[in-house]
């Protein structure tokens, strides 16, 4: 958080500025542990990562994955490591808070560890919301569950701390740009550097995110965000997560989100809405994927918690 910040309720900032990093969460501890689930995941593949090797830190030795670092293939969204860290009590009475109620949906989302590179260079920004323009007022928070330290050149969360704020005016003085293609059926939207500058003229200010193992880090689905890769030789590992309240979802948008489970299928940053299944390229560097797989290695155990979580089981009403 902004050490000059001083406010009674993480709410207030996430309100205010459309982040907040809520501290130790979870223990360093267990925070390690969930990074070494990681790495023992990618020594699985047989592309020749080993985790005590620094050599094999590298594309060519790693799954196929995104912005350098995130995983959303070979079902890892339905690894039991993944269940574990979506069942900490901590992370779910945070989101209990948010939203004012126990019974909560999360999302099958995906995780990310990334790796330095010796060149140290960073791809270009890709700024973005993850709430459609036509969506008014607050409807999802996202988060991570931070593993790693993540300082100012760690690489990380970079947000247009305040933009969310400006949305609706931003859409309403151009409201061409709604049409704009996008990815995924609805909730996504990229914008271009002269978009990022009228925010900026608005008095938004462009944020690198710190924080520590443990830590939980939240973002309003409609401040303006992207990662960037480390420029130190530090690990970056987290865990996408997000809950909304379950009385968001549709019976429709329920029974497709217990299918996917069942399938051990992922999906989007969305726990109750855009519930559609992840499907991406079965190649590898142009390549056939010699380590593609559809489910995870190891099966979550399925608790009452995770089939309510996952959609599969109705809270009791």
């Amino acid at each position: 958080m902004d050490p000059q910040v001083q406010y009674t309720d993480w709410r207030d900032h996430l309100a205010q500025h459309g982040y907040a990093v809520l501290e130790n969460i979870i223990t360093p501890e267990k925070a390690h542990y969930y990074q070494q689930q990681q790495l023992d995941w990618l020594e699985k593949f047989p592309y020749g990562f080993k985790k005590d090797d620094p050599s094999t830190w590298k594309p060519q030795c790693l799954p196929a994955h995104a912005r350098g670092g995130m995983y959303f293939r070979y079902g890892v969204q339905h690894e039991a490591f993944m269940w574990e860290a979506r069942q900490e009590r901590g992370i779910i009475n945070v989101f209990s808070e948010l939203w004012n109620t126990d019974q909560l949906l999360v999302s099958f989302d995906a995780m990310n560890i990334t790796f330095p590179t010796p060149e140290k260079t960073n791809a270009e920004p890709w700024p973005h919301i993850d709430q459609s323009p036509h969506r008014k007022g607050l409807h999802c928070v996202q988060g991570i569950i931070n593993f790693t330290p993540n300082g100012p050149a760690d690489g990380g969360l970079m947000v247009i701390k305040g933009s969310h704020n400006c949305m609706e005016e931003f859409f309403e003085q151009f409201p061409e740009k709604t049409s704009r293609k996008s990815w995924g059926p609805e909730d996504f939207f990229a914008f271009e550097p002269p978009e990022v500058h009228w925010f900026k003229e608005k008095g938004c200010q462009l944020k690198k995110v710190c924080a520590k193992p443990g830590d939980l880090i939240l973002w309003d689905s409609r401040t303006i965000h992207y990662s960037v890769l480390p420029q130190t030789d530090q690990v970056r590992a987290l865990i996408y997560v997000c809950y909304t309240p379950a009385s968001f979802a549709t019976q429709e948008t329920i029974e497709k989100k217990a299918m996917l489970f069942k399938k051990r299928q992922g999906s989007s940053h969305w726990p109750h809405t855009n519930i559609w299944a992840v499907n991406e390229k079965r190649d590898r560097f142009g390549q056939r994927d010699i380590g593609d797989r559809d489910l995870p290695f190891e099966d979550p155990v399925e608790t009452d918690l995770v089939l309510k979580l996952a959609g599969v089981k109705p809270y009791s009403t």
